[in-house]
């Protein structure tokens, strides 16, 4: 039977950011919710595939992928009048050597930016609080932008300083901003992320002087900032899904810690919570996964804020359930968001940065506007 809601009671809920789902049956479909997202995640990946500037059958996609595991031989289908053995090897080589690492990594970078961005919100109780609050954006920015500008002779150090420039560039940024934000032994939240803000503006404008003195190189700098997935390939995808795991799981063994914190520092001390070491464990890990993310794609933005938020707003604040669920949500995001930029105007690319701003643009308007009346937004 289908549950129904009276209407003001759904508008209070709304109103107080709790889940339109009756407590019972929330508990009962959590581990559904995970499964159905899992499925969901596996068939955005399965489209992905499908789509792009060749279309591929879906039943061919998925006999390439089958005939990748072990002991198993399937031949996809090969069409009237083909070589079927160069056929094949087509495939093969557009759907596992080419468009399957971008989807990984772009999985991987979605599941990076929504679970960092639901950790800052719930580590500042700050709904606006995102991956880049830091100066992980500017930082990385900077360390892209200088990568790009290297002389002439060693242009060819390029390809492998862009991402190892952009990654020290947000690590150095965030150090920062910790050891200037620190008051003794303690770390002010509103300290840190002033000291982001201020650290944030100072590199960015160093970065538009670089850019103005750019010449040449200024378009691959606006296109790295905007961000992108294109030529991606496994190697680095074996580079960020280690730091993306690691990052990831850690702020999973600190989602009960992060609910007490919703309450105030104060009480989460005097409930056997090291508020300090929890601050600087969770600092540590989603600063690492964000730096991991996008010091191969850019500086893809929205993600980090609008997905926790979404999760939020459905399925309640619990950071047990939240994190989790940011992770699957922020991957099948980011992959329909990319499998839309490359796709919109083929052969030609978006940037997916332009594709999930213009997503998450308007949904940030409506946090704006409706702040004051989500409890979320009040002022202690």
């Amino acid at each position: 039977m289908k549950y129904l809601m009276p209407k003001k009671r759904a508008r209070n809920a709304a109103l107080t950011q709790q889940p339109l789902v009756p407590p019972t049956l929330r508990r009962r479909n959590k581990a559904y919710v995970m499964l159905w997202l899992t499925v969901l995640l596996m068939l955005a990946i399965l489209l992905a595939l499908n789509m792009g500037s060749v279309r591929l059958p879906f039943a061919t996609c998925c006999q390439v992928l089958i005939s990748q595991l072990p002991f198993i031989d399937i031949i996809p289908d090969c069409p009237a009048g083909f070589d079927c053995e160069n056929y094949v090897d087509i495939l093969e080589i557009l759907i596992i050597n080419t468009r399957l690492p971008r989807i990984i990594l772009a999985g991987l970078v979605g599941a990076a930016l929504a679970v960092a961005g639901a950790t800052y919100q719930g580590l500042f109780r700050n709904p606006l609080a995102d991956p880049y609050l830091l100066g992980v954006a500017s930082g990385a920015g900077l360390g892209a932008t200088i990568a790009f500008m290297l002389p002439v002779g060693i242009a060819w150090l390029v390809p492998v300083a862009i991402p190892l420039l952009a990654f020290i560039g947000g690590m150095i940024a965030v150090t920062a901003v910790y050891f200037v934000a620190r008051v003794g032994k303690t770390l002010p939240p509103t300290t840190l992320i002033l000291a982001g803000v201020a650290l944030s503006a100072l590199l960015s404008s160093v970065t538009s002087y670089l850019m103005t003195t750019s010449g040449e190189e200024l378009h691959g700098i606006v296109f790295w900032l905007l961000g992108g997935l294109s030529l991606t390939e496994w190697t680095e995808v074996q580079i960020v899904l280690p730091c993306v795991a690691i990052g990831t799981i850690v702020i999973l063994m600190y989602a009960r810690p992060l609910n007490v914190m919703q309450l105030n520092e104060e009480q989460a001390r005097q409930l056997g919570i090291n508020v300090d070491r929890v601050k600087f464990t969770l600092l540590i890990a989603a600063t690492l996964i964000t730096s991991a993310a996008v010091c191969f794609t850019g500086l893809i933005g929205f993600v980090g804020i609008i997905i926790p938020h979404v999760v939020r707003l459905i399925w309640g604040p619990d950071h047990r359930f939240l994190l989790p669920l940011s992770v699957l949500v922020g991957a099948i995001f980011l992959i329909l968001a990319d499998t839309l930029a490359h796709t919109l105007l083929a052969p030609h690319e978006v940037p997916v940065g332009v594709v999930t701003a213009f997503c998450g643009s308007p949904f940030f308007l409506y946090l704006l506007r409706w702040r004051k009346r989500i409890s979320f937004f009040q002022e202690a």
